[in-house]
């Protein structure tokens, strides 16, 4: 099965659109107690996270960069959208997986200390690709 490039960034967006909302729930999930939704939502967002890269690189790999035509004040909103977005997004891939395998791992003190760095920093990378995806092809 072939998909085609046109549907990719797109389907980015709602990669990383369902990335925020696995962190979100799992957040909700284990301020309530719910250990096992907890963890079912974490290991379902690491998988989602993936699978966008996974995506973004085969999409990138084929169409390469995708140049920004806004102009006036929301170039350099963009700009700085997109610099935040990928000096953090670099971060997320060895965050999270420390973070997952520290949970996995039983190893609960130190999944909270980092988690706590964790969380936000990938909710922000995750929050922000949708929001370049919309600066970038739709408006």
């Amino acid at each position: 099965m072939q998909i085609s490039l046109t549907i990719m960034p797109a389907m980015n967006a709602v990669l990383n659109g369902s990335s925020a909302t696995l962190l979100l729930a799992g957040r909700r999930l284990i301020r309530t107690g719910r250990v096992a939704a907890h963890r079912a939502c974490m290991i379902a967002a690491v998988g989602t996270s993936a699978l966008f890269f996974a995506s973004y690189v085969y999409y990138h790999a084929h169409v390469g960069s995708v140049h920004f035509q806004g102009r006036g004040w929301f170039r350099p909103l963009y700009f700085t959208i997109l610099t935040t977005h990928t000096l953090l997004a670099a971060a997320v891939p060895p965050l999270a997986l420390l973070t997952l395998a520290r949970g996995l791992l039983a190893r609960f003190d130190r999944h909270r200390a980092i988690a706590r760095w964790t969380y936000p920093i990938w909710m922000y990378v995750s929050i922000t690709g949708v929001i370049i995806y919309l600066m970038l092809y739709r408006l």
